[in-house]
């Protein structure tokens, strides 16, 4: 970094920089998913974002950092939205899911980033390991709920996962067009989830 960059970097505020690292996020996940990760490069993101090639290391030292720097973004963002539905509400379980497929049809290039990238040690990045984690609990808790309330039997960690991989599934496949033409996407949302909670329920 020449001694200009450095004066510029300091000069921005930390609501500037902030601000700048979301951005970067937003233009290298929407790179990554366009051109996959052989054709993914630092001198590629700031092309394509409009800045210099040295630009984006002042926010991210390497490739891996900025990755997980995005996937940990799109975490947090699914956890707050999940973790926006009432709490109590006997609808939880139907706006929960709502909340996760809204999320994922807004924030498409960021949905497939953090699923579909496995990086080779998270273990080195805490705020991902911590918001993937956060957004597991979000996606869980309710099932948490209804088998305590006797709606739903068994293990709820187990079955919190078969609902996430259900649903997520069916995301894939839409993201993919590898869905049924003759079946809009809502229909087989209620339909997969509405046979799951039958399935599931706890004897009377």
């Amino acid at each position: 970094m020449t001694e200009t960059e450095v004066r510029k970097t300091r000069a921005r505020s930390p609501e500037d920089r902030e601000a700048e690292r979301e951005r970067l996020c937003r233009v290298a996940a929407r790179l990554f998913v366009a051109e996959g990760e052989a054709g993914f490069s630092m001198r590629a993101l700031a092309a394509q974002a409009g800045c210099s090639p040295m630009a984006p290391y002042r926010y991210f030292e390497t490739k891996d950092d900025l990755l997980a720097a995005i996937r940990a973004r799109g975490f947090r963002r699914l956890a707050e939205a999940l973790e926006s539905v009432a709490a109590g509400d006997r609808r939880r379980a139907r706006d929960i899911g709502e909340a996760y497929v809204r999320f994922a049809d807004e924030n498409p290039a960021e949905y497939r980033l953090m699923f579909d990238l496995s990086q080779p040690d998270d273990a080195r990045y805490p705020d991902l390991v911590e918001a993937s984690q956060q957004a597991r609990l979000g996606m869980s808790r309710y099932v948490h709920e209804m088998v305590e309330a006797g709606v739903l039997a068994g293990d709820p960690e187990l079955l919190g996962y078969v609902f996430w991989a259900a649903i997520h599934g069916l995301i894939v496949l839409r993201l993919a067009g590898r869905l049924p033409r003759d079946h809009d996407f809502e229909t087989l949302r209620r339909t997969t989830l509405g046979a799951l909670m039958r399935g599931l329920r706890a004897p009377d």
